[in-house]
């Protein structure tokens, strides 16, 4: 029965990468706007419905690391050593994030996200939702005995440092420089 259930989460993930990859490809070189849910599923030899079990909107096409984003953030608070400080962890994942997305090969990419206002749009809306969950995940460390309030505070500028630094020259420079401001922020919320 494992070997079965293994194998068919393997070709699940097989066949969601396969759209994802294909959306990607479609859109870079059609256009986002240019390209709907029918092609990409055609390309990618799926059914429509296939296409939206692994995906809810085609804006989700173009996030499909989202979640394992998401998980990554969560896992900085929740996979520290007992009394590990916070924010070198969440700095230390965020610089990785940043490496990934600003890697040769991804510019097109935000620049595509960055030229169309419904990428934009779902962009912010995943932001503020990965701000909540990096907040609860602060919030449920007893260590850490800060108010939700900080708790969220400190969330959303962990995450817009993300979104903030990939956008300047150097940005694993202005990662740094936003995560002195954070350090600030954190030392002020003290118990």
């Amino acid at each position: 029965m494992t070997v079965e259930s293994g194998r068919r989460e393997r070709k699940k993930a097989a066949t969601r990468q396969k759209i994802a990859d294909t959306a990607l490809r479609l859109f870079l070189e059609r256009g986002y706007d240019a390209v709907g849910i029918r092609d990409v599923a055609a390309e990618a030899d799926v059914a429509v419905t296939t296409l939206f079990s692994h995906f809810a909107s085609k804006e989700a096409l173009v996030f499909e690391q989202d979640t394992a984003f998401e998980q990554r953030l969560t896992e900085a608070v929740t996979g520290r050593a007992p009394h590990e400080p916070l924010l070198p962890a969440l700095r230390h994942e965020i610089h990785a994030l940043v490496r990934h997305c600003t890697a040769d090969g991804n510019a097109p990419i935000w620049d595509m996200v960055v030229g169309s206002p419904a990428l934009r749009e779902y962009e912010e809306s995943m932001r503020l939702r990965h701000a909540e969950t990096l907040a609860a995940a602060i919030a449920a460390d007893p260590d850490l005995g800060r108010t939700t309030t900080a708790c969220r505070t400190i969330a959303r500028f962990v995450v817009d440092a993300y979104a903030l630094s990939r956008e300047t020259p150097d940005p694993q420079a202005a990662v740094d420089e936003i995560f002195e401001m954070i350090e600030a922020a954190w030392s002020a919320t003290s118990p």
